[in-house]
């Protein structure tokens, strides 16, 4: 019963990247975005992807936390190419 209610948060969760994502391409800059945020998020993610793994409880609910964390990833390198775009309009 846990896994569904984990399945449920890490859901939730992911389905606020692609939202993430679209903002930042479309704004095209990394002002208001916090780096240590994402990065926080990603070893999260990450945390709970080996996790399951040390655990030997792998799951359907592995799938979501490596979902999540690509999109965070995808997200952290927008980030950067964001914030490159910002140094050159500065």
């Amino acid at each position: 019963m846990g896994e569904i209610f984990e399945a449920i948060m890490v859901i939730c969760f992911g389905i606020s990247w692609p939202v993430s994502i679209y903002k930042s391409v479309k704004s095209k800059t990394a002002k208001g975005k916090s780096l240590v945020f994402l990065i926080c998020i990603f070893v999260g993610y990450m945390s709970g992807i080996v996790s399951k793994f040390v655990s030997g409880h792998i799951t359907y609910v592995l799938f979501f936390y490596i979902l999540n964390s690509v999109m965070v990833f995808v997200d952290l390198l927008i980030y950067f190419s964001n914030k490159k775009h910002d140094a050159l309009n500065a």
